[in-house]
């Protein structure tokens, strides 16, 4: 599968950003996708995942209430819909796609390249 994540950029805090994440080479239904993001310094953390039906989706704390995650199957794409940004938000944030649904990075096998996103105070 290859992965390709967009939609980054600037914003001020509290404001919003939608990033999209786009599969291609094989079947994306059969797949659950996540998000995860590292901060400059900062391991990589899990965001937020999906299940292949939407049936499922999983968060971390630090972001519950405030990002939505939602995939289109037909379109074989996933977004990450991001309110009520913060400073603490900002990041590189990299789309996943894995046999298995979790919140472990390593149970996803490919991965995006990454978008930036930056939340001003």
């Amino acid at each position: 599968v290859q992965l390709q994540a967009s939609g980054g950029g600037l914003v001020q805090a509290g404001g919003s950003l939608r990033l999209s994440c786009a599969a291609s080479g094989r079947t994306f239904s059969n797949y659950a996708m996540g998000w995860f993001r590292q901060a400059p310094g900062k391991e990589r953390e899990f965001v937020a995942a999906i299940g292949w039906s939407a049936g499922s989706t999983y968060y971390s704390d630090s972001v519950k209430g405030r990002f939505t995650i939602s995939r289109d199957n037909a379109k074989n794409t996933v977004a990450l819909q991001m309110n009520s940004l913060k400073p603490e938000d900002t990041a590189v944030y990299y789309c996943a796609a894995g046999v298995v649904l979790g919140t472990r990075s390593e149970l996803y096998s490919y991965w995006g390249q990454g978008t930036l996103v930056t939340v001003s105070s």
